[in-house]
């Protein structure tokens, strides 16, 4: 600051007053400037959530690294981007990024230690690569004989991957190949999840039937019976107890653990399509949708509770958890990574009462980021039977369900 001072003085048409009157105050004035400090720089903005981030191509799939503030994208071109992020405005960094894929990367994945990123693609290959600089460890070229849609890693030595034409395959990276291949589904795997145990893996499909299948003794168990729609997403609810599916149909789907054969339960969400779901808590989950809405969704009772984010007209395509349980993240059409902040959802309860909502109401924006819309979809949840009253609530087990078929 002072030299700018100094500099000043030396410009044409700038005098500095050497009147005796004023000598003195000039003095004054000089000591004042050669005391001041320059400017400290400004304190960096800290946000809600961590900033965008921007690709060049519609990314289809986002994963959250188990342990630190890191996020791997994969793209339509089959790029594959690992950035650090952070709530510090101008804080996210891109660390390294990888063009192994010859086409589209349809999902992306963590080692449970951190150390992998596991990646698959229509060009029907499964990459593993090193996560602190983006190196190539292991490539399996043909690993399917279609192209790969869904993967999902059980532990730190097997992942189950399957494809477009229903194939699953179980693989153990001790040996190198898959000990356990079947084709059960008529089409494409869309999800797949896996319970606590490590042995029953779910699968849900394009054709509309769930698969049960148990990794342990290499085996099919069961189809479930067909939904109305491709079902296209799966999570594991209530403490192991329920199955929640998401379909094309803007349909969400409940089994019991034990009945897999039949749904207990189903409910429409005023959706086009639910294509990715996550469990948030036992009894929430979060569900983002071709609408480009992400819906924070209890599950019985069966309500939507409101909307965590959205991409603005922009099909979704995956939504994915941080390990801190404080952000989602998303990908959609828009070509953008979004956060929104979660870390109010653990502490809602539902009430299993309510008065039915008006028609046209907006959908609850449940942050300051998550903006709702004013159209009639947004307005939440059409459950199939009618709500149930407090004294006939009291009869029943806390875990029944709401609008049985």
């Amino acid at each position: 600051m002072a030299a700018s001072m100094q500099e000043a003085g030396e410009m044409p048409g700038v005098s500095v007053a050497k009147d005796s009157d004023t000598e003195e105050d000039g003095e004054e004035n000089d000591e004042n400037e050669q005391d001041e400090e320059p400017d400290e720089p400004k304190e960096p903005k800290i946000r809600e959530t961590p900033e965008d981030i921007k690709f060049e191509a519609i990314v289809n799939t986002v994963a959250f690294h188990p342990t630190r503030d890191i996020l791997a994208a994969g793209d339509l071109d089959g790029d594959i981007y690992v950035h650090s992020y952070s709530c510090v405005e101008g804080g996210n960094k891109e660390l390294w990024s990888s063009g192994h894929h010859l086409k589209s990367c349809r999902e992306v994945a963590f080692s449970h230690d951190g150390e992998k990123l596991f990646s698959i693609s229509k060009d029907k290959s499964v990459h593993i690569m090193d996560v602190e600089g983006g190196k190539l460890v292991k490539r399996i070229s043909k690993a399917h004989s279609d192209p790969i849609n869904s993967m999902l890693l059980i532990d730190e030595n097997l992942f189950a991957t399957g494809d477009d034409s229903g194939t699953l395959k179980v693989w153990d990276l001790r040996r190198g190949t898959a000990f356990m291949e079947m084709k059960q589904h008529e089409e494409y795997i869309s999800g797949m999840a896996i319970d606590h145990d490590k042995k029953i893996l779910l699968t849900t499909s394009g054709d509309g039937t769930m698969g049960v299948f148990n990794i342990k003794r290499r085996r099919f168990d069961l189809l479930s019976e067909f939904q109305n729609g491709d079902l296209t997403s799966v999570a594991i609810m209530k403490r192991g107890k329920k199955v929640a599916c998401g379909s094309s149909e803007g349909m969400i789907y409940l089994f019991n653990w034990d009945g897999f054969g039949a749904t207990s339960d189903r409910f429409a969400v005023k959706a086009e399509s639910v294509d990715s779901i996550i469990p948030i808590t036992d009894s929430i989950l979060c569900a983002a949708s071709t609408d480009g809405v992400i819906r924070a969704i209890n599950l019985l009772p069966n309500r939507v509770i409101g909307s965590v984010g959205q991409h603005v007209g922009e099909p979704i395509e995956q939504i994915a958890k941080s390990y801190d349980g404080h952000f989602l993240a998303s990908c959609a059409h828009d070509q953008k990574v979004k956060f929104w902040d979660i870390s109010s959802l653990s502490a809602i309860t539902v009430s299993d009462y309510r008065r039915r909502k008006k028609k046209g109401g907006n959908l609850k924006s449940l942050s300051k980021k998550a903006f709702g819309g004013g159209d009639d979809f947004f307005s939440g949840l059409i459950e199939e039977t009618e709500i149930k009253k407090p004294e006939e609530k009291e009869e029943e087990e806390e875990d029944s369900d709401s609008g049985s078929d």
